[in-house]
C-alpha cells in the first residue's frame, strides 16, 4: 500500500471510530456538526473513479452502519459527500485523500440556519440546452 509522508489520513490516524480490512470511518476535525464523519479507503486514493470495487463496497458498507446508527439520534437524516477539486491547494480543510462525509441533518439545525435557509436561490431551472449538453457527454 503506497502511503504519501505527507498524508495524514495514511498515517497514524486518530479518531477512528469504525472500520474494516479496506475502509475507514473518523470523526472530522474539524466539524461542521456533532457526528460529521469521514469515511474513506485505508489506501491512498485521489480520484473517486480509482476506487476498486471492493473498496467502494467497503466504503458504502461503513456508510451505511453509520447512517442506521445515527439517524434518529444525532439526526433525522444524513448528507452524503464526495468531493474532487483537484485545483484547490492542500491546507487543513482539502486533503488529496478521497473522503465521504456523513453529516448528520435536522430541520431548522445549525447548517440550515447559517446557510441552507438560502438555498433556494440557488437552484436554475433546467433548460434544453443544458440538458441536451449533459447528455451528450454521457453518450
Amino acid at each position: 500500500m503506497n502511503k504519501p509522508k505527507d498524508c495524514p489520513f495514511c498515517n497514524s490516524l486518530e479518531h477512528v471510530v469504525k472500520e474494516n480490512e479496506i475502509a475507514q470511518a473518523i470523526l472530522s476535525d474539524p466539524h461542521k456538526v456533532p457526528g460529521h464523519i469521514l469515511v474513506m479507503p485505508k489506501r491512498h486514493v485521489q480520484a473517486p473513479w480509482d476506487l476498486q470495487a471492493e473498496e467502494l463496497q467497503a466504503i458504502f458498507e461503513l456508510i451505511f452502519f453509520i447512517e442506521q446508527r445515527f439517524v434518529g439520534k444525532l439526526g433525522e437524516g444524513i448528507d452524503i459527500r464526495q468531493n474532487y477539486r483537484p485545483y484547490m491547494s492542500q491546507d487543513k480543510l482539502k486533503l488529496n485523500h478521497l473522503t465521504f462525509h456523513l453529516i448528520p441533518r435536522s430541520r431548522d439545525d445549525y447548517l440550515y440556519s447559517i446557510s441552507g435557509k438560502y438555498e433556494d436561490g440557488l437552484y436554475a431551472e433546467l433548460d434544453d440546452l443544458e440538458a441536451k449538453a449533459v447528455n451528450d457527454l454521457l453518450k
